[in-house]
């Protein structure tokens, strides 16, 4: 994976997508709750960490209602994330429990996890909150992209020594139509009628990837130069 500044100095430039593409529908946790990154909508694989400490779980985040404990020497599964606080599945004293637990109940393997996993929230959020404004950016994945603009029109994939790329085209047409001037015989009168419908092209992006992170995006529409838009590639720190 190229690092941020290879991604930096390669991005072209980044689009407010207003109405140029059909995008796919959003319908998810998201929208009410912002501040959280939700791991499977994010595409990581799961996090497991190990209960240190026993702990309170809580059916919201702010810890005003509590559930029950989760319990010490276990493995738990962790669903989601804040920046103060997890949502975990695992065992309770009694049965299975699933809510939101302090961080300092679980013990990572990894030193640096802490400084990790904010870098990897700040950036879901980030990309939670260009999806949500239909924006795309350079440093966004595939999928990521996809939630924006929807499947592309064309595509096309190169591997190579050193990775794999693509480009993905998304074209938008519109229907266009085309009349002709006819003379009324009995009174002169000219008049207009459809002669036939076309479809053109209206507006065309293409986005290029490596290894399935975008290092440029172009529109064909737009012929002003817009201010790049860039965000930290993806980074999974467990």
């Amino acid at each position: 994976m190229r690092s941020a500044f290879a991604i930096l100095f390669t991005c072209l430039l980044a689009l407010p997508l207003d109405a140029e593409v059909k995008r796919m529908p959003r319908k998810s946790l998201l929208d009410s709750e912002p501040d959280v990154v939700y791991l499977e909508q994010a595409s990581v694989k799961p996090l497991e960490l190990k209960v240190v400490r026993e702990a309170p779980v809580f059916s919201d985040k702010e810890g005003k209602h509590q559930l029950g404990t989760l319990a010490v020497n276990q493995i738990a599964r962790i669903e989601a994330i804040t920046d103060k606080v997890y949502r975990a599945r695992g065992m309770g004293k009694r049965e299975g429990i699933a809510g939101w637990v302090a961080p300092w109940a679980f013990s990572p393997n990894d030193p640096a996890f802490a400084a990790k996993l904010k870098e990897f929230y700040d950036r879901q959020i980030q990309v939670q909150q260009l999806i949500a404004a239909g924006q795309i950016a350079c440093g966004m994945t595939m999928e990521e992209i996809s939630r924006v603009l929807g499947k592309p029109t064309k595509t096309s994939n190169r591997k190579t020594e050193t990775g794999e790329t693509a480009t993905w085209e998304f074209v938008r047409y519109e229907e266009v139509k085309h009349y002709i001037t006819l003379v009324e015989p009995s009174t002169g009168t000219p008049y207009r009628k459809l002669s036939h419908t076309t479809q053109e092209e209206r507006s065309r992006i293409k986005v290029d990837f490596e290894n399935r992170i975008t290092v440029a995006i172009e529109e064909s529409e737009d012929q002003s130069r817009r201010n790049p838009l860039i965000i930290l590639p993806p980074m999974i720190p467990w």
